[in-house]
């Protein structure tokens, strides 16, 4: 049983918080820290927390402490992730890992020197959706990954730090994008260096500094292309999708706004019915288990079970960090209009990766380039002449 110290009594404290303490998990929040007393004792009445403080460092210190869970804003992360280094504590930090890379490469180079276990809490590489369309990908279901389409879009968050650009470090690209990013290189491959990127950050409706809509595409060494799509400003409630393209097969996942759970309703009591959900009657769309269903459960028991077993988790400081860089390299891009270099300062990925390639041969004058079944029932081929590189086709009657 891992007790652990909760930073953050807010929004994502709480689903944190559910996550552990679910499906009679035994592992425990033993300590909340809250910047704000009435929070943190109202939280840990709620959770059944044993302690509570307004001492980040007291609790991060607390010799009853195994691990730290990092749930603050932004400009919080660098001070505990330091905090947990210097106590010598296992730390699991919420994403974005930095308000930039430059924070985030800190933060990693602090862990790593204490020799601390570190988690990158990406909830959303965990949702059991895409684990399930990750083991596949993997086994080559798929072939080849040539595209990655990630869409996060909502309201806009629930706190008003996320709305202050010098507490948050950006908009919704960080906020949000940061998910659709680490989506992409799950499917593509963590080890496939992501070389330059185009994007487009605005603010269209908010009266805030910040970007409320973002647009970009990352591309990586191999020819994959990484999409992402993210917005505070999408009305509905949150949606959240995925695209996987490879050369042999394709995958489609909807996490969270169309479910196959619909509800229709006049009145009645009104109340929560899912995160970012906008209306209470109507047609509404509940979640079954929003902990299940956002990668929570998945997401800790990895987590806790590497701290168990002394290994790394499946996502890390080190790819918080990428994600970082990744987004830094956005924001370069959003304001020259230009491609722009991703500038890795640390990679431990492939030093090359080969180009995506699905040629295969028809026989020994021509290569295969389309098959299709016709109306008739016969079969046409599309094929490229070896020598020549003219394209013919070339129909097939089945016996």
């Amino acid at each position: 049983m891992a007790k652990l110290a909760m930073l953050g009594a807010g929004f994502i404290g709480d689903f944190y918080t559910y996550g552990l303490h679910g499906m009679r998990s035994r592992d425990q929040v033993h300590i909340i820290y809250s910047r704000d007393e009435g929070r943190g004792r109202a939280f840990s009445a709620k959770h059944g927390v044993p302690k509570w403080t307004t001492s980040m460092k007291k609790a991060i210190e607390d010799p009853e402490v195994d691990a730290v869970v990092i749930g603050l804003p932004n400009n919080l992360h660098l001070e505990a992730v330091k905090l947990s280094a210097a106590a010598g504590k296992p730390v699991l930090c919420t994403k974005p890992l930095g308000r930039n890379a430059v924070e985030a490469l800190e933060m990693l180079e602090a862990v790593e020197k204490a020799g601390v276990l570190h988690g990158y809490l990406e909830d959303l590489v965990y949702t059991p959706k895409t684990l399930k369309a990750i083991e596949s990908v993997r086994s080559g279901a798929l072939g080849q990954v040539t595209w990655v389409r990630s869409r996060e879009t909502h309201p806009g968050p629930h706190s008003d730090w996320f709305w202050t650009k010098e507490v948050s470090g950006g908009g919704v690209l960080l906020d949000m994008g940061c998910h659709c990013i680490e989506i992409a290189r799950n499917y593509i491959g963590k080890d496939i260096r992501p070389v330059e990127v185009i994007a487009v950050a605005d603010t269209l409706v908010k009266p805030i500094e910040a970007e409320d809509n973002a647009l970009g595409w990352v591309r990586y060494e191999n020819g994959a292309i990484g999409q992402f799509e993210a917005s505070w400003t999408f009305r509905g409630g949150m949606d959240l999708r995925d695209e996987v393209m490879g050369t042999e097969g394709t995958i489609w996942v909807n996490n969270f706004l169309r479910t196959g759970f619909e509800m229709f309703t006049a009145g009645g009591k009104s109340g929560y019915v899912a995160e970012k959900a906008e209306i209470e009657k109507g047609w509404i769309f509940p979640v079954g288990d929003e902990i299940a269903e956002l990668g929570y459960y998945h997401m800790f028991t990895d987590m806790l079970t590497a701290l168990d077993n002394k290994t790394a988790p499946q996502e890390t400081f080190y790819d918080g960090y990428i994600v970082n860089e990744i987004m830094d390299a956005c924001y370069r891009s959003a304001r020259s209009k230009k491609w722009e270099p991703v500038m890795l300062k640390v990679w431990r990925g492939k030093e090359k990766a080969d180009p995506i390639s699905a040629i295969r041969d028809y026989d020994k004058d021509h290569v295969f380039v389309k098959e299709e079944r016709m109306p008739d029932g016969s079969i046409k081929l599309i094929l490229k002449n070896k020598g020549t590189g003219k394209i013919i086709q070339k129909i097939k009657k089945e016996k």
